[in-house]
C-alpha cells in the first residue's frame, strides 16, 4: 500500500503570555540558532507537556510532543482523545494552517480542510465564489470546479443562498457549503474536525455516509477528529489517541475506543469509588461508595459468559433516613450508547436509605453478545426529581461470545449487541 501520510517527531509549543525571551542578547542567540544555522529553538526545552488539569511552572506548553505515525492511502482515521489533547492543534498542522516547532509532516496529494465554521471562507463573497476560491486554492483549474460545482451545491442543500454573500448563512448552512465542497473537491485527503456536530441530524448522517464512500470508494484518505464515537466506529478503521499531547495508541479503531473509554474507569480491586472522582451531582445527603461483581458463587469478577447470572453489590453511604430512592445499573457499549436499563423500581416501589451504609444487590442474567462494556450508577428520586449520586461509565464489564447453553454457536459485535430470546415456530 502506498503512504499517504507520514509524520515523523512532530511537535508544536506554544508560549503564554509575553513573546520574547526576556532579553536582546537571548533574543539574538534565537535568532542565530534558528534563521542563521537552522537549528531547534534552544529556549523551547523549558516546555512542559500540556496537561491542562495540572499548574505549569513554564510559559512554554507543547501542545504536540514527538508524534510519529504513517497512514496507508484509502484508510479513514479517527482521531479521538480528551478536549486539550491537542486533536485540533494536529490536523491544523497536517494542513498547513500552523507549522511545527519540529519534525517533519509529508503528504501525498492534496488536503481539503474543514477545520472549524468559517475556515478557507471569504465572508464577503457568495457562496458561489467561494466554492471557486476554495478549489484555486486546492490547485485546481476552473473546469475541474465546474464540473463538480452542480453537485457540491446539491449536496449543500443551500442553493435558494447561493448568490448570497456566506456572512449572512447561519452556521449549519455555512459547514454545510465547506463540507460539500471538501468533500467534492478532488483532493487525495479529507481532513474533518469536529464541525460536523454544528449541522442537524440528517445532514451529519448524510455527511458520514460521503465520507465512507470518499474512503471505500474512491480510495481517498480520510481524517476524522470527534467525540462521536459512535460516528467514529461507523466510518474509521483505524484510530489514534491523543493524551496530553502525545501519542496514547495507534490501531484499528475498535481498539482504540475501547482504551479511550477504559482510560476514565475506576480500577480500585475493591471497587471503592473515591470522594474526588467526578460526579455531575453533588447532593450530600448520600453517595456512592463502592461497586462491584460477582458472579453465581460470589466469586468477584468482571467477565461473564451468554446467559451467565450476574450480580451487582451497590453501597451507598447515607447522612439520613431516605424514602423513594431508586438505582438504576446502566450497561452501556463501547461507544458510550446506554444497552441494557436496570431499575429498582420495577420491583421495590419505596426503596429506603437507612442511616450509614446500606448494601443493594442487582441480579440479572446476562444476555449481552461478546465484547466490551462499561456500567453508569444513578441514585436517585423520582417523584421530586432529585438526584443524589451519578457515577457516569466509570466501571467495565467484559462478556464472553459463547455459554454453556450454546457452546457450539460463537457471535460478534457484528450481529448486534444483545442476545433476543423468541419463540420460533412453523405454521
Amino acid at each position: 500500500m502506498t503512504t499517504a501520510i507520514k509524520v515523523e517527531n512532530l511537535s508544536k509549543a506554544y508560549q503564554l503570555g509575553q513573546i520574547g525571551t526576556g532579553t536582546v542578547s537571548r533574543d539574538l542567540e534565537r535568532w542565530w540558532m534558528t534563521k542563521i544555522r537552522g537549528k531547534e529553538d534552544p529556549f523551547l526545552k523549558i516546555g512542559q507537556t500540556n496537561d491542562r488539569t495540572v499548574k505549569g511552572t513554564s510559559d512554554i506548553v507543547w501542545s504536540l510532543k514527538d508524534i510519529n505515525f504513517e497512514i496507508e492511502q484509502g484508510t479513514a482515521v479517527g482521531i479521538i482523545g480528551r478536549n486539550g489533547a491537542g486533536k485540533s492543534t494536529l490536523l491544523k498542522l497536517l494542513s498547513r494552517v500552523t507549522a511545527p516547532t519540529t519534525g517533519n509532516i509529508k503528504l501525498k496529494g492534496r488536503a481539503a480542510s474543514l477545520l472549524e465554521v468559517g475556515t478557507g471562507f471569504h465572508p464577503e463573497l457568495t457562496g458561489k465564489e467561494n466554492i471557486y476560491l476554495n478549489g484555486a486554492i486546492l490547485g485546481m483549474r476552473r473546469k475541474e470546479i465546474q464540473r463538480k460545482f452542480d453537485e457540491i451545491v446539491d449536496f449543500s442543500g443551500v442553493e435558494r443562498y447561493i448568490d448570497t454573500p456566506v456572512k449572512r448563512y447561519s452556521s449549519g448552512m455555512y459547514v454545510r457549503l465547506a463540507f460539500a465542497v471538501a468533500a467534492h473537491l478532488e483532493s487525495e485527503i479529507l481532513i474533518v474536525d469536529e464541525v460536523l456536530a454544528v449541522g442537524d441530524a440528517e445532514f451529519q448522517k448524510k455527511c458520514l455516509g460521503k465520507m465512507g464512500e470518499v474512503s471505500k470508494g474512491e480510495g481517498r484518505t480520510v481524517l476524522f477528529v470527534s467525540h462521536n464515537l459512535a460516528a467514529v466506529k461507523t466510518l474509521c478503521t483505524h484510530g489514534i489517541i491523543l493524551e496530553n499531547g502525545t501519542k496514547g495508541f495507534d490501531g484499528d479503531s475498535q481498539t482504540a475506543i475501547g482504551k479511550y473509554l477504559a482510560s476514565s474507569l475506576l480500577e480500585d480491586e475493591e471497587g471503592r469509588i473515591p470522594d474526588d472522582f467526578y460526579r455531575p451531582y453533588k447532593q450530600a445527603i448520600c453517595k456512592l461508595r463502592s461497586f462491584n461483581m460477582m458472579n453465581l458463587e460470589g466469586i468477584k469478577t468482571n467477565c461473564f459468559m451468554l446467559h451467565e447470572i450476574m450480580n451487582f453489590e451497590i453501597v451507598i453511604d447515607s447522612e439520613e433516613n431516605i424514602d423513594g430512592v431508586t438505582i438504576a445499573v446502566i450497561i452501556n457499549a463501547f461507544d458510550g450508547e446506554p444497552v441494557v436499563y436496570l431499575e429498582s423500581l420495577y420491583q421495590i416501589d419505596n426503596l429506603k436509605l437507612n442511616k450509614g451504609l446500606n448494601k443493594i444487590v442487582c441480579s440479572t442474567s446476562n444476555n449481552l453478545l461478546a465484547g466490551i462494556y462499561s456500567i453508569t450508577l444513578n441514585v436517585f428520586n423520582k417523584q421530586n426529581g432529585v438526584t443524589y449520586d451519578y457515577i457516569d461509565r466509570a466501571f467495565e464489564l467484559t462478556t464472553l461470545n459463547t455459554s454453556a447453553i450454546h457452546q457450539h454457536y460463537r457471535w460478534t459485535s457484528n450481529q448486534g449487541l444483545v442476545y433476543g430470546e423468541a419463540k420460533w415456530e412453523i405454521k
